[in-house]
């Protein structure tokens, strides 16, 4: 197929198995090209492991999990629109700018949130113990 060739649409069982591979290709070149995916991913792995051997019950297990899966997430949202950007507008435009800044902002808010869900969980956890 020739660059820019439109592929012609899959349907049924072929379509949901070629998402899967397009969905692995998207998380693949994530992973490969972003540096702050990796550095969340390899912080929240050992973090969503360490959840399920503290006694903080399941609902706190349950929340920190999603709350990892929520931030990932959300960084994949982010470099879609950072991606977007830079195709729709590779010079400088302060609304391309505007659009990076967001959903940077984006990604900071739902790092908070999960700190804050470490907090919560931990701070009642200790105020049992005291």
């Amino acid at each position: 197929m020739e660059p820019g060739q439109i592929p012609p649409k899959a349907t049924g069982l072929t379509r949901i198995v070629k998402a899967f591979f397009y969905s692995l290709d998207g998380l693949g070149s994530v992973y490969r090209s972003e540096a702050a995916f990796r550095q969340e991913l390899w912080m929240l792995l050992p973090a969503t492991a360490l959840v399920w051997f503290l006694p903080l019950g399941i609902f706190w297990q349950l929340w920190l999990s999603f709350g990892a899966l929520f931030l990932l997430l959300v960084e994949l949202v982010n470099t879609g629109i950072e991606r977007l950007v830079d195709l729709a507008s590779p010079g400088f435009h302060p609304l391309a700018k505007d659009a990076k800044d967001i959903g940077s902002a984006l990604v900071l808010l739902s790092l908070l949130f999960y700190l804050f869900l470490w907090g919560l969980a931990l701070w009642g956890r200790w105020a049992l113990l005291v």
